[in-house]
């Protein structure tokens, strides 16, 4: 055993092996020391901060009491996971989180062995851990499948869909029920602890084993009032029915920083012969940092800090954020039009609804994290004639892509979609990217979709969602700050699937959708410098396209380059494949297509991520130089004059 007297414990633990070597009396010092570093890393790097220290010595108890990474060990949505991360082999990288080249702010397989499931959305983690657990019954190995999902997370329906399906894993599978928010259970106090180590322990499981081999040999209505009594006795008692029907023994509720009733419990859990087990455990988000403990969001995600103070490093003053634009746009439109309503799944604040339902609660649902319902619930507002606005990130919409085309496309229900997030979004990395919502949506029948350049484009197009009735509308548009450019006060309604051209040329043609319009005039201004006359157009619609304007362009034009933040399959396609229709590109047109490239960045700062992705100025002028084959010495050849 480490002597906890003399040394640091956290130094001695490199792997869940070495922490195993640890008296357990010395568990809780480990635990403080591992709160300290969690704190220490986050202040240098910024990040998720209260659900990790609500998690610290869960994640000591789990890592002492089970044999990880044999034990499967998946964290839902894993923004929890850095001391998990610190623990397990990456405590000298740990102040790299979220940067480029650095550790990823979410679990990752190929980071490490004891990451075996990557996570970064929510109430994933049942489906996975099942996996785990039955492929290991299969091939007649040992090892556990372990879930550990927030309350929050249990709002989707998929972490029940897997639960209904668990009890054929027996008791591989393991579901650790992280109450951290809404406490959905009485106080946790002695007696309960003592309840949970009592029915979790051998000799309980024993003695109901027993009972139930009895209760078989019994005519059926007293065996099935025996199985009832058992139940509703333990449900009084702690709750958990509702695990009990879908096939789980229900444990708990434990206190989730206390390691004296944690690791019995876990133990008795690990040995125990029953099927399916799900232990209730409760915390408290941001434990053990003052700052934390009393901000209203338990410090969920934060920006470098002060460790001292708790203070976090302000960005300058600089032009409102999109989704404030957004916020303040529809609240704008909401005050004329009873008829709009808001709906978000668990993001009012990064969404900005949050300031809509401070002026309109009757008018704002957070249907937690259940974007499929979202979707179908905006459908069935539309259906009756409201004009609902659904306001989710684009990497979550994906969720709920079959309720987008059954629910709202098919039927042609004007549901609005404000598409937050997309396009590259820096140190959240490509599980949080909205890379794909212009080739997921564009491709429908009936649907708009719209992308502004600046906030005040953002602005228009809100105002336009808000008047079309006549199907489906999406506006898509970034993370962060808008470009500063003068918000009107009166917006403009816009006509569906007609672009604007915002610099003439004659030579080249950039057609931009969305915030590259930016770099598509500085892309202008270089190849002027060279000669080379640029017309520069913001299309704003991915769909319907300006195809007038489209044609315009394409035909008086050498070399026309279009530019998005997607992936392929959006914008470029769909002009390309109009060109194509229109046999715009037989007459020696040079058509290039600039999108995401087809990979899944990892998490850096955006602009490196976009000049990665030759989203950029330089890349712009790159491709037209190369379309009209120059060199250091002038055209070479197939040019016009």
């Amino acid at each position: 055993m480490v002597d906890a007297s003399t040394t640091p414990l956290l130094d001695t633990v490199d792997t869940p092996a070495d922490l195993r070597k640890i008296d357990v009396a010395d568990l809780r010092q480990l635990a403080d020391e591992l709160r300290q570093e969690t704190i220490s890393a986050v202040g240098v790097t910024g990040g998720h901060l209260g659900s990790g220290l609500g998690v610290v010595e869960l994640t000591v108890a789990i890592h002492y009491v089970f044999d990880t990474p044999a034990d499967r060990l998946v964290w839902d949505v894993g923004h929890q996971c850095y001391p998990h991360k610190i623990l397990t082999g990456r405590r000298d990288r740990i102040r790299t989180l979220r940067m480029g080249g650095g550790l990823s702010g979410f679990t990752k397989r190929s980071e490490s062995e004891y990451d075996p499931f990557g996570a970064a959305h929510s109430s994933t983690s049942i489906s996975a851990s099942l996996g785990f657990a039955i492929a290991n019954k299969i091939a007649g190995k040992p090892g556990k499948g372990i879930a550990v999902i927030g309350d929050g997370a249990m709002s989707a329906g998929m972490a029940y869909e897997a639960m209904n399906n668990a009890e054929a894993a027996g008791n591989r599978l393991v579901v650790i029920l992280n109450d951290n928010d809404m406490s959905i259970a009485p106080p946790v106090g002695g007696l309960s602890a003592y309840l949970a180590r009592l029915v979790s322990s051998k000799e309980f499981l024993g003695l109901r084993d027993l009972a139930k081999r009895v209760a078989k040999k019994l005519p059926k209505p007293i065996a099935s009032s025996l199985r009832k009594t058992d139940e509703f006795a333990r449900g009084m008692a702690m709750g958990g029915t509702l695990f009990e029907e879908l096939g789980f023994y229900y444990v708990g509720p434990v206190d989730g920083h206390n390691l004296d009733q944690l690791i019995p419990v876990l133990e008795n859990v690990r040995d125990a012969a029953e099927g399916p087990c799900l232990v209730h455990v409760v915390t408290q988000k941001g434990k053990g940092y003052a700052p934390a403990e009393a901000a209203a969001d338990k410090y969920h995600g934060v920006q470098r800090f002060d460790v001292i103070t708790g203070a976090q490093a302000k960005a300058p003053p600089g032009p409102p954020a999109y989704q404030n634009v957004f916020a303040a746009q529809l609240i704008k439109e909401a005050e004329t039009d009873p008829t709009i309503v808001a709906i978000t799944a668990a993001m009012p604040s990064g969404t900005g609804l949050d300031k809509f339902a401070a002026a309109f609660p009757d008018r704002t649902f957070d249907v937690g994290i259940a974007e499929q319902h979202a979707v179908t619930f905006a459908a069935g507002l539309a259906a009756q004639g409201m004009r609902p606005f659904c306001a989710i990130y684009s990497t979550f919409l994906q969720r709920a892509y079959d309720q987008v085309v059954h629910d709202v496309a098919i039927q042609n229900l004007p549901v609005r979609f404000a598409i937050d997030r997309a396009g590259l979004v820096g140190a959240d990395g490509a599980t949080h990217a909205g890379s794909f919502d212009v080739a997921y949506l564009a491709t429908l029948p009936n649907f708009v979709v719209m992308a502004p350049a600046d906030e005040a484009e953002l602005t228009h197009m809100v105002h336009t969602a808000a008047a079309h009735d006549s199907g489906p509308i999406a506006v898509r548009y970034p993370r962060g700050n808008g470009t500063g450019v003068e918000i009107p006060a009166v917006p403009e309604l816009l006509e569906i699937g007609k672009g604007r051209i915002v610099r003439e040329g004659h030579k080249v043609a950039i057609l931009s959708l969305g915030t590259r319009l930016g770099e598509s005039l500085k892309a202008a201004e270089a190849l002027e410098a060279r000669g080379l006359s640029t017309t520069v157009a913001d299309l704003r619609f991915a769909k319907p396209l300006d195809e007038a304007l489209i044609r315009k362009l394409l035909t008086t034009h050498e070399v026309a380059v279009t530019i998005e933040e997607g992936a392929v399959g959006g914008l470029g396609a769909h002009v390309l494949t109009f060109a194509s229709d229109a046999g715009l590109i037989d007459g020696g047109l040079k058509l290039r297509t600039l999108r995401l490239p087809d990979t899944f960045q990892d998490q850096d700062k955006p602009e490196v991520q976009y000049a990665e992705a030759k989203l950029d100025a330089d890349a712009i002028v790159e491709t037209v130089l190369a379309a009209l084959r120059y060199n250091s010495k002038g055209v070479v050849e197939g040019a016009r004059a």
